[in-house]
């Protein structure tokens, strides 16, 4: 029984090949696996204050923290939690990440994160990943509604979200605790008939 629940559930949210990473490119960017050899680029973005300022956690200070998030990249893949890509340049170094967590598989929702070298600000290049990562959400993962929380003094993550087509559902007060206070976040959503709609005009 618990065995043809498990098929059921998986026809219904759509297959995944759980062996293989999947490899989607952008005008500008590859994403793929985050690996251990990348951890001096992830480094180097996550000990940035500005890059962190709104991220939940405090700067990183070794490569270690890097290779701890790393692992949980890793994890949340293995055990169909989400998907999390390194976003590499051209040139072959990583520069930011994004992808999907807390996959409610039942629900067919996923909670969409990112986050991108104060180097490459500016130049419309989370703009391209979001677009290539919302696709395959809707397209690959069968979801039908991502979210997304965000700060309320985020206001360059609150535009980048509206750009793509999300909107503000409501105000989450203090619904984090981090880095020794309470944050309010905004939640901030598209669903797959709006998404459809916009791609269709």
């Amino acid at each position: 029984m618990q065995e043809k629940l498990a098929k059921v559930n998986k026809a219904e949210r759509g297959e995944r090949v759980k062996d293989e990473f999947p490899v989607m490119t952008t005008e500008r960017l590859v994403l793929r696996k985050m690996v251990a050899t990348d951890s001096k680029d992830m480094l180097e973005y996550f000990s940035d204050e500005q890059v962190m300022k709104f991220y939940g956690l405090s700067p990183f200070e070794s490569e270690q923290e890097a290779l701890d998030e790393i692992s949980w990249y890793d994890q949340i893949f293995e055990t169909d939690q989400g998907i999390r890509w390194a976003l590499q340049t051209n040139g072959g170094k990583i520069i930011g990440s994004c992808g999907f967590h807390n996959w409610d598989q039942r629900h067919h929702r996923a909670e969409m994160g990112y986050e991108l070298s104060r180097a490459y600000w500016g130049q419309g290049l989370m703009s391209e990943v979001l677009a290539a990562v919302i696709d395959y959400g809707f397209n690959t993962l069968s979801l039908n509604r991502i979210q997304a929380l965000v700060e309320p003094e985020n206001a360059q993550s609150l535009r980048l979200l509206e750009k793509a087509g999300f909107r503000q559902e409501g105000l989450l007060a203090q619904y984090e605790f981090t880095s020794g206070k309470y944050d309010d976040l905004y939640m901030c959503a598209l669903v797959k008939s709006e998404y459809i709609n916009r791609s269709q005009k």
